[in-house]
């Protein structure tokens, strides 16, 4: 309600009818127009300030999309610590996450146990016959 009320306020419809209806009535004195120009100048100034200024409305909804793209990158990070944190606790209570560290990072062995490592690696034979080699051509002699 209170927005409502202050955009109302600040909205140029709003300035332009309460410029129509002073105008609308005689001044008697030249101080009054004075009055009512330099009251005129704050106002315009102070709108402009909030429309088109650095720290005006445009800036505000900068900020507030700021915050929402900050607010994310931190529930990110609080997951993650979260993560982080029960990884220290398994590790400092747990023997079994210290084996599995030790298994899979170090590539360490129980004694007693056979290690067994099965390549991932493409095929890099051919099943057709390559043509016969000469021996002389294989090995160069060292004089």
């Amino acid at each position: 309600m209170a927005n409502k009320v202050q955009l109302l306020l600040n909205s140029p419809l709003y300035i332009c009818t309460l410029i129509k209806f002073i105008l609308s009535r005689p001044m008697k004195y030249f101080s009054q127009f004075m009055l009512f120009l330099i009251a005129l100048s704050v106002l315009l100034g102070l709108q402009y300030q909030y429309w088109l200024g650095k720290s005006g409305r445009d800036g505000l909804e900068k900020l507030h999309a700021e915050t929402e793209i900050q607010q994310q990158l931190n529930d990110q990070m609080v997951d993650n610590n979260k993560v982080l944190r029960a990884d220290v606790n398994d590790l400092k209570n747990g023997l079994e996450a210290v084996e599995e560290h030790a298994r899979l990072d170090l590539g360490l062995v129980k004694p007693g146990e056979t290690f067994v490592q099965l390549s991932t690696a493409p095929v890099t034979h051919s099943s057709q016959s390559l043509p016969p080699v000469n021996p002389e051509d294989a090995v160069e002699s060292i004089p």
